[in-house]
């Protein structure tokens, strides 16, 4: 309370000081100046009060001004009567002015304080605003972690454990057929390789996913390094074709590319894992006897552009936004023979981040006739010069 009634006393001692102090440097030059220039420092003085110190301060000071130049300057000097009517004008006159100045500067002031706190009270806004977003930033983050981590346990238990538990069964069966045991148990050397096949077939199954793991890793480390060399696209969409031959003996294979596609200066064997990934896919999700068709051509821009269309159920528009991200699948369906489609979902994600290495990009939409997805990547040609220099 006393800081608050000094600081009061502070801006009215102000106010008369600065008349006093106008007043004081005037009063000599009386007889040199006119009554006019008199009272516009008088003006000046409440205007400095005011922008200073508020409209208090700013009042007292108008009514000290008029009572000082009525004094010290108008006739008869050394009173407060006044016998001439121009100077009852001239008084009257400074004084309308002396409080309208004084009030406007106030209220000019009041608004650049409240102005200031305005802008004081946004920033204040502002940073919790920003403080509640960047909380909120975390939170989501780590929720979409812990589903990443589900996903990824989800993904990982089943396919680590279905080929380990396959390869136990079948090497326990083996071991106890090879102990001394009743005749009967044994195996004939047809059933011992059928339990052999079962254990390559899935020891290869957690190579390949054990292979994609490190992959999506070194993509998403910026580690991978392509192999780039001049190459015909038939060359690694027929390899990827070769590959997925097992997948794919229960359709029809249909490919059509463009004639006399140029040369393309890419990772051969790392467009095929696309291709492979697109196709073994298409096999995947689309019935038994259906057509999957591989297609080439070339696109603006010099780039190349290779397409997967199979006649499945096909992948609704909100969840193609998502369809490449890391162990994210977008359909829970069940085959014809009653086994559920399960995986990982890296494929997707590293055929993405190989076609991004190459400066192409991958999408997918709805097939131009009708029912299935069409997958589709391009990519550029490459460096011209390059290839003059290479013949």
């Amino acid at each position: 309370m006393n800081k608050v009634l000094q600081h009061v006393s502070v801006r009215y001692a102000f106010s008369v000081l600065g008349v006093a102090l106008v007043v004081a440097l005037l009063e000599p030059l009386r007889a040199q100046i006119n009554s006019t220039t008199i009272a516009l420092a008088l003006l000046l003085a409440v205007l400095l009060v005011a922008i200073k110190c508020g409209s208090g301060p700013a009042m007292l000071a108008s009514v000290l001004g008029m009572i000082s130049f009525n004094f010290f300057f108008l006739e008869p000097v050394g009173t407060l009567s006044i016998t001439d009517a121009d100077n009852w004008i001239a008084l009257a006159a400074f004084l309308i002015a002396a409080f309208a100045v004084g009030q406007l500067s106030a209220r000019a002031r009041q608004r650049a304080i409240e102005a200031e706190a305005g802008r004081r009270e946004i920033e204040r806004l502002y940073e919790e605003l920003r403080g509640a977003f960047e909380l909120a930033s975390r939170a989501e983050g780590l929720r979409q972690s812990e589903l990443l981590k589900s996903a990824l346990l989800d993904a990982v238990t089943h396919d680590l454990r279905t080929p380990l538990t396959s390869i136990k069964a079948a090497v326990t069966s083996l071991l106890d057929t090879d102990a001394p045991q009743d005749e009967s148990l044994s195996l004939d050397e047809e059933g011992r390789q059928e339990f052999l096949e079962v254990i390559n077939e899935e020891t290869d199954r957690l190579n390949h996913f054990i292979e994609g793991l490190v992959g999506l890793a070194r993509i998403e480390a910026g580690a991978m390094r392509l192999r780039r060399n001049w190459t015909n696209v038939d060359e690694f969409i027929v390899a990827a074709l070769a590959r997925a031959e097992p997948l794919t003996a229960g359709h029809q294979i249909e490919v059509k590319l463009e004639k006399d596609l140029p040369v393309v200066r890419v990772d051969a064997s790392a467009l095929s894992e696309v291709v492979f990934t697109l196709v073994d896919n298409a096999a995947k999700y689309s019935p038994v006897g259906s057509r999957i068709k591989i297609t080439a051509h070339r696109v603006p821009d010099e780039m190349i552009e290779i397409g997967v269309e199979d006649e499945g159920s096909g992948i609704v528009p909100e969840m193609r936004s998502r369809i490449f991200e890391k162990f994210f699948r977008a359909t829970d369906e069940v085959s014809e023979t009653g086994e559920r489609f399960t995986g990982l979902g890296m494929g997707l994600a590293i055929a993405d981040g190989i076609v991004c290495a190459h400066g192409g990009r991958i999408w997918v939409d709805d097939r131009a006739a009708g029912r299935g997805s069409r997958f589709a990547f391009v990519v550029p040609v490459g460096d011209e010069e390059q290839l003059e220099n290479r013949e």
